[in-house]
Formats: structure tokens, C-alpha cells, sequence
């Protein structure tokens, strides 16, 4: 599967309604790429029903759910939400699948990951500087570490590009990647680029 991150321009929907990625993030989190619940829902109306859209948040109010619910299909949590956090929003939203983002730096961090009862993990790189969207890279090590650890369908994310996407997926089979500055040129979605990306992936995943 592959996510493409980021979305808040009709023309960013534009591309994907061409590229046809499995899904769509709206990301609702303080970011260069925030988006507001109102523009989402407008955004999911212009996008292909076939894509399944995402909504991240970060450490947002249990509430705030119900401003996204129209227009993201799976809440991706990526803050510091805890197992509480997790089956009291699922209590909310029983139809809803949860997925939980860690940001990866040690074994530590992974195996916390492994005990949240969420739907599937998202693997991001650390950063102190931003919950994610960075560009930055999980070392590897960590990601074969994962690999073997994580019951849970995973995606990696940080740092994939056209050059490095093969790789990842034939090395640590994740059930899917997540890209969002890889996708960008100075700091906008790159129709170019989100088409390369998907027929590389499209083509890898149509080899096996």
C-alpha cells in the first residue's frame, strides 16, 4: 500500500485523482502542511472515492474527532497518545480503524509501540524538532528490528524517495510506505513526482 501525505490544495487532489494512490493523508496537526476540517471535507469531495483518506492528528482533544469524521476514514494518531488515549477514542468511533505513529529512534521506542492497541504503526524517524514530515530517515538497523518485532501491519515513512523505495520494500516488506516530503518540491506537491512514485511502487508490488 501506499499513502501519500499532505494534502491541502485542490490541485494536490488533482495529482492524486491521477495517480490513484491506496490512500490520502490530511494532515490536522500544527505543520507547513495543516489543513482545517472545513477544507478537508471539501478536498475529500473533489477526491476519487476509490482513495481511502486519512486523517493525523497530534495529540488533539478526543472531540476534535468529530470535526474530522466526515472526512478522514482512519485517524492516524501521531503524538504521544497512550493505550487510554487509544481505546477511549475507539470507544467513540467503533467503525473507525486507529493507527498509531511512532517516532523511531532505539528499540525502546519500537517496542512501546508494540503494546498500543491500535490498528496499524506507523514508522517515522525521530526528530525534536517536528512530530513528522521531515524527510528524515529511521536507521536501518531499527527497521529490521521492527520488521521481526511488530505483530501489527506497518508502514515505514521518512526519507522515501524514488531512489530508495525499492530497496525499503524488498528488505522490510512493510504492509506499506507513507511519503510526504518526498513527494514535495519547495514545499508543495510535485505532480511529477507523486506520479513517478506511485508507478515505481505500482510496479514493484505488481512483480510479485
Amino acid at each position: 500500500m501506499i499513502k501519500l501525505c499532505g494534502m491541502r490544495r485542490s490541485e494536490d487532489i488533482a495529482y492524486c485523482n491521477e495517480c490513484m494512490p491506496d490512500y490520502i493523508g490530511f494532515i490536522f496537526a500544527e505543520s507547513r502542511r495543516k489543513i482545517l476540517p472545513e477544507l478537508s471535507g471539501q478536498l475529500r469531495g473533489e477526491l476519487d472515492p476509490k482513495i481511502i483518506t486519512v486523517g493525523v492528528t497530534v495529540n488533539a482533544p478526543i472531540e476534535f474527532f468529530t470535526e474530522i469524521n466526515g472526512s478522514a476514514d482512519i485517524f492516524q494518531l501521531h503524538g504521544n497518545e497512550d493505550a487510554e488515549y487509544i481505546s477511549a477514542l475507539r470507544k467513540l468511533f467503533p467503525e473507525k480503524e486507529i493507527w498509531k505513529a511512532g517516532r523511531i529512534r532505539s528499540e525502546a521506542d519500537i517496542n512501546a509501540l508494540a503494546v498500543l492497541p491500535a490498528d496499524k504503526f506507523v514508522l517515522d524517524a525521530f526528530s525534536s524538532e517536528a512530530y513528522g514530515g521531515t524527510g528524515k530517515k529511521i536507521d536501518e538497523k531499527l527497521l529490521a528490528y521492527a520488521k521481526n518485532k511488530l505483530s501489527n501491519p506497518f508502514f515505514i515513512a521518512g526519507g522515501i524517495d524514488r531512489s530508495n523505495i525499492a530497496d525499503i520494500i524488498k528488505k522490510y516488506t512493510p504492509y506499506g510506505v507513507d511519503l510526504s516530503s518526498g513527494i514535495e518540491t519547495d514545499g508543495s506537491k510535485d505532480r511529477a513526482k507523486m506520479l513517478e512514485i506511485t508507478k515505481i511502487y505500482h510496479n514493484l508490488t505488481e512483480e510479485k
